[in-house]
């Protein structure tokens, strides 16, 4: 009889694993918070001993602080491309309102609420919070800079629209836990509101039919 045949278990580079690790923890910190962020959970997940964990992330915070910064990051990418192929700024502007005003969204509202709290508490992830908070800003007056380059936004501090809008944003995803069902469609559409008298453009421009709702205008 042929030998059996022993399948060779393959090592994962250390980059790897550790991007594995990360995933891991911002998908629990998405679904049940970054209180759930810890060495022995993510260990398990992955079904690995706490100690592989704690060989890339010694300390649980460094590991929640990853993980928020993770999960924040992806959805800016998603919802304000870095790089965007095709489309106005206005169709981009108009694309991200309606994703981050919608339902899909409460789940990354309820992460920045979770890390802001706790962040009073762990300065690692204070630190991580102020670096994507900047992230935001930053891919957000670039866009609108674009806008007014290109003659469709009309600003003069694309720096200070861009805060004005993330703090309206912010406004509507602190209630995020809670109920809003019953929400006025005035109260809903508050963010693309402000950007349209900020910007100088007609109402319901940016939350017209025609607008992408449903993917994003990148490729």
């Amino acid at each position: 009889m042929p030998p059996s045949v022993q399948h060779k278990r393959i090592r994962k580079t250390p980059a790897a694993r550790r991007a594995e690790i990360v995933d891991a923890a911002a998908a629990v910190a998405l679904a049940e918070g970054l209180e759930c962020v810890t060495l022995r959970r993510i260990g398990e997940e992955l079904g690995v001993r706490p100690g592989l964990i704690s060989h890339y992330f010694p300390s649980a915070d460094d590991l929640v602080a990853e993980a928020f910064g993770s999960a924040s990051s992806a959805e800016l990418d998603s919802l304000l491309p870095a790089e965007r192929a095709q489309g106005t700024p206005t169709l981009h502007l108009g694309w991200f309102f309606a994703r981050a005003t919608g339902t899909s969204y409460d789940n990354i509202s309820r992460l920045w609420i979770n890390a802001r709290h706790l962040s009073r508490y762990r300065p690692v992830l204070r630190d991580r919070v102020a670096e994507q908070e900047a992230a935001w800003r930053e891919r957000l007056t670039g866009l609108i800079r674009q806008g007014v380059d290109r003659g469709e936004f009309r600003t003069e501090e694309p720096h200070v629209t861009a805060i004005q809008i993330l703090v309206v944003l912010d406004g509507l995803g602190a209630h995020a836990n809670t109920d809003t069902g019953n929400r006025p469609a005035a109260v809903s559409r508050m963010a693309a509101t402000t950007a349209e008298r900020e910007l100088g453009l007609p109402h319901g421009a940016l939350t017209r039919p025609d607008a992408p709702l449903t993917s994003s205008p990148t490729g």
